[in-house]
Formats: structure tokens, sequence, C-alpha cells
């Protein structure tokens, strides 16, 4: 009984402990959506359609307007890797990625489509070219995101979408980063076993999140 006791002490304990931290996890963010947004239509109006022109300009721009000792990003833009999720499949460039936030570039150039998982974050998915599908059960017809509008997933929910041939976009999440990476490996170990992109997922993802904590960013 005294050990029973003792376990269910501690499970309070720690459901306390994370209800606390997710309550003031604000304190933590740096980004901010609606400057995010304002900076993916910026860098579509500078760079019309030239994909590279306009990640130029967005990690540019981040890199002018955030000092280096408020948060660590990663201006290797030829860094890019296989992104298998949800039974979507595209590339991405990890700009930043931190305990409670990240930033990247995702899209493919042939299209694809899937599962937009169920996560402990928001999501922003800013659109720099093509065209985002989605929808949620229920709803019969579909919600479309042309190139200069945002898809917010808010934490909790999911859709199906897709993105057509040419799409790529600024995505930005906020929340608890560290428990949305098993929906980002799963595919890979259960279906792609592409283990040297799974190697150097973790491999930057890692880097940047020890970058950020070094600096205090968490």
């Amino acid at each position: 009984m005294t050990k029973w006791v003792s376990r269910l002490a501690l499970g309070l304990v720690l459901v306390s402990m994370c209800l606390l931290l997710d309550a003031i996890k604000h304190r933590w963010y740096v980004l901010d959506p609606s400057s995010l947004h304002e900076l993916a239509q910026a860098a579509i109006a500078s760079s019309p359609d030239d994909t590279a022109g306009m990640i130029e300009h967005i990690v540019s721009n981040l890199t002018a307007t955030y000092p280096s000792s408020t948060i660590a990003l990663n201006t290797k833009s030829s860094e890019w890797v296989f992104n298998n999720a949800g039974g979507a499949m595209g590339a991405m460039y990890i700009i930043h990625a931190s305990i409670t936030e990240y930033l990247i570039i995702f899209g493919t150039p042939l299209g694809t489509e899937g599962h937009t998982g169920l996560h402990t974050a928001d999501d922003y998915f800013n659109i720099l070219v093509g065209e985002q599908w989605a929808f949620s059960p229920g709803q019969l017809e579909m919600e479309r995101y042309p190139a200069g509008s945002v898809h917010h997933l808010p934490r909790g929910t999911a859709k199906q979408y897709k993105m057509h041939k040419g799409c790529f976009a600024l995505e930005y999440a906020r929340g608890w980063i560290p428990l949305m990476l098993p929906f980002g490996f799963a595919d890979t170990l259960t279906s792609t076993l592409d283990i040297p992109t799974l190697y150097h997922t973790i491999r930057v993802t890692g880097r940047e999140i020890l970058r950020n904590l070094f600096i205090g960013k968490i």
C-alpha cells in the first residue's frame, strides 16, 4: 500500500510540474506568428517566382532582426534533409530548433499529401510558393491556402493536407517541440528505413537545440 501511495504522489507531482511548465512556456518564445507571416509575404514580394531568393530574404532578415545572444539561427541554407511524416514526403531546411519553437522551410517540387499529425504545438504554415489544401472530418469542401496565406493548425487538432507540385512553405511551430519528434521519425522507422536521413535529421535538430540551450533559449 505504501509503495502505491508513493507512486501516486510522484505521479501527481510530475503532472503538476508539467501543467506548470505548460502554463509558462510562452515566456520562452522569441519568434512571433504575425511577424513571420509578414516576413513571408515580404519575401514573396521581393523575389517573385524565385524560391531560393525568398529563402535568402527570410534568413537574412531574421539574422538582422534577432541578435545571436537571443536566439541561434542556422544560416546554412544548403543543409536540406528529406522529411517523411504522416505519409507525406518532402524536404526541409531547419532554420531554428529549440525546446519550445522551430522554424523550417518545407516543401517539394513534386507534390505530396498526408496526415498533419496530432501535436503539442501550434503550427503555422506560411505558403511561399504553390498552394496547400486541407480538410477535417465532416468538412465537405476543402480549405485552400495560396501563396501569401497562412494555415494555422492549433495544437491538439489534425487534418489531411495536400501540397501541390512546386509548393514550399515557411513552417513555424510553438509549443513542446521534442514531443513532435516521434511523428517525424515514425515513417522512417516503420517504412522508408532511410537511416542516413534519420541520422542527419537528429544531428541537425540536436545541434540547433543545444546551440540555443547554451545561450539560454529554451
